[in-house]
């Protein structure tokens, strides 16, 4: 009896899809999830990102629902599309979790990231900071002889950006805050 030759994959004459059908390509998403505002809800959380291994790029949390108790955690994470659809099947199983959204997945979304940085330099380099932090609309939050910190508000983006620039310029420190995002439309 001759041995069949079927080739591995999926053929039109097969009914089966023997190609794996995931992705080793690390994606980022941004995740907004509502929570109960209660004493140990953000551990919970963040405990499951710790204890299974994920990476957290980005983190905001705030209270977004007086009355109803309610927080709005959003988290930035990368990972293969498997390690998100993972991520948010375990978050959406946490007791105090109402909701998971996957704002990358779902439509368009609008980030901004405040950040502040502290320039350090004089003559022609404090020059060029003021410049460069008028086209990046970024304001003048402090000032001193030898320094200025600037505010700056927009996309992840635009503040990596600002911060390679200023960065032969004197930057001395950096703050974030994280990115706080929201599904647009309706």
């Amino acid at each position: 009896m001759a041995a069949l030759k079927i080739k591995k994959g999926a053929t039109s004459h097969s009914a089966y899809n023997l190609r794996p059908n995931f992705s080793d390509v690390v994606e980022k998403h941004t995740l907004a999830v509502l929570v109960e505002n209660e004493p140990g809800a953000l551990a919970r959380v963040i405990g499951l990102f710790s204890g299974r291994g994920y990476n957290i790029d980005s983190l905001t949390v705030a209270e977004v629902d007086h009355t109803g108790h309610l927080s709005r955690i959003t988290i930035v994470t990368s990972g293969t599309p498997q390690v998100i659809e993972q991520i948010k099947a375990q978050v959406g199983r946490i007791v105090p979790v109402h909701e998971v959204h996957d704002l990358t997945v779902e439509g368009p979304s609008v980030e901004r990231e405040l950040a502040i940085f502290k320039v350090v330099g004089k003559g022609d380099l404090r020059v060029e900071a003021l410049r460069l932090a008028d086209i990046f609309r970024a304001n003048v939050v402090d000032s001193t002889l030898e320094s200025f910190v600037f505010e700056i508000t927009g996309a992840p983006d635009k503040i990596d950006a600002f911060a390679e620039l200023m960065r032969p310029l004197g930057l001395a420190d950096v703050a974030r805050t994280g990115v706080a995002a929201l599904a647009r439309g309706v």
